[in-house]
């Protein structure tokens, strides 16, 4: 097994017609790392934020692929858009920018916004000139999602949201957030929340970094602070935020972001010059490109449900349980082989910095421990 070896296209095969496709976004990848355009990292969907990189992939039609056309959008398929998700995985490539507002606000707007919306958010998504930060998480709350506080009270003309977000990730550069709140008091917790898009910046929200212990910064503190936003601020309809957030959720926790985090370091280990003629390294890589192939047709084949228009919120949840456990391995592996060094170069360098990412992996997009009580109670039911 070799780092050409853990190509994409030449570990699980799809429909001819993506070949040229897929071709063409690793050709444009390779050019960029060539000329400098940015550094493979591991974990780059998450932490790699550059702006300007998004820019350039909106110029090729490769943001925002799903869009319809009549809405800014490219018209592409579903498979279409993994095709090139997957190349920019496999490359570390810095998406962290746009990845919010494609991967799941331009679905969930589609899904449940106004046509205003559609044509004022989806056309600016599509060409990488809206960005967009999701408040779910609130302090103290944990995993615990339905136990959310912040709240929104209509008021003349509009909304005034109340409460603290955390863990926001690129909040700090976002056009827009969408924040889930309480607009109603009931006896069950997961009725009477909404969404809303709240157009940043604002007076009323105070947006403070989150530095993570690679001291980088792309978590955020969001304070809403008597934030008033117009009435056309409501996205779906009022009480339906819980459906609309599980929805969400399905793209999340599915996509091969879940599976593919660290596979930037397990292709730089796969290299003949970092692998060696070591058996038990090698047996190791194998079992590993094992586990990918068959995370990735699970992955895929809820990636072909969501495009169905499904919602399959139990296959996703074991997506991201089962993928973010294979991440960790992957570095772990490699750690048996490799020595991290953050001053070094090569893979020593980028597996010093996937240490450190680690540990976020089994909380973000829900705990593993959460997970996995969502497929058993489907087991059990």
């Amino acid at each position: 097994m070799n780092a050409q070896a853990l190509a994409l296209g030449a570990v699980v095969g799809l429909p001819d017609g993506l070949r040229e496709l897929r071709v063409r976004v690793r050709r444009f990848l390779e050019d960029e790392i060539a000329a400098g355009g940015f550094a493979p990292e591991a974990d780059a969907w998450m932490s790699g934020v550059d702006p300007a990189f998004s820019r350039r992939l909106a110029g090729r039609g490769w943001v925002g692929m799903a869009i319809p056309v009549a809405y800014g959008g490219h018209g592409r398929t579903a498979l279409e858009r993994y095709v090139v998700t997957e190349e920019l995985l496999a490359a570390g490539a810095p998406v962290a920018a746009h990845w919010i507002a494609d991967r799941q606000i331009a679905p969930s707007i589609l899904r449940n916004g106004t046509e205003q919306q559609k044509h004022r958010y989806l056309p600016q998504i599509a060409r990488a000139q809206s960005f967009f930060a999701i408040g779910m998480s609130e302090p103290d709350s944990g995993s615990d999602l339905a136990s959310v506080r912040t709240r929104a009270a209509e008021v003349e003309d509009g909304w005034r949201l109340t409460g603290t977000k955390v863990w926001t990730s690129v909040a700090h550069l976002a056009t827009a957030v969408v924040v889930l709140a309480r607009t109603d008091d009931a006896g069950d917790r997961h009725a009477g929340l909404s969404q809303f898009i709240v157009d940043l910046p604002h007076p009323a929200v105070t947006i403070r970094p989150i530095i993570t212990i690679d001291g980088a910064h792309h978590f955020n503190e969001v304070v809403l602070d008597d934030a008033v936003i117009p009435a056309g601020g409501l996205l779906g309809r009022r009480g339906d935020g819980w459906r609309q957030v599980t929805a969400e959720l399905g793209n999340e926790r599915s996509g091969p972001e879940r599976i593919l985090s660290t596979l930037p370091l397990l292709r730089e280990w796969a290299r003949p010059e970092n692998l060696g003629d070591d058996p038990v390294a090698h047996a190791e890589l194998g079992r590993l490109v094992s586990r990918l192939v068959a995370l990735r047709r699970l992955s895929l084949s809820v990636a072909e449900r969501l495009a169905a228009g499904e919602s399959p919120a139990t296959a996703a949840a074991l997506v991201k349980d089962l993928g973010t456990e294979f991440e960790g391995d992957v570095v772990d592996a490699v750690r048996r082989h490799v020595a991290p060094d953050p001053g070094g170069r090569g893979l020593a360098a980028m597996l010093a910095k996937a240490v450190l990412h680690v540990p976020a992996f089994t909380l973000r997009g829900g705990a593993s421990e959460i997970l996995r009580s969502i497929v058993a109670k489907e087991l059990s039911s």
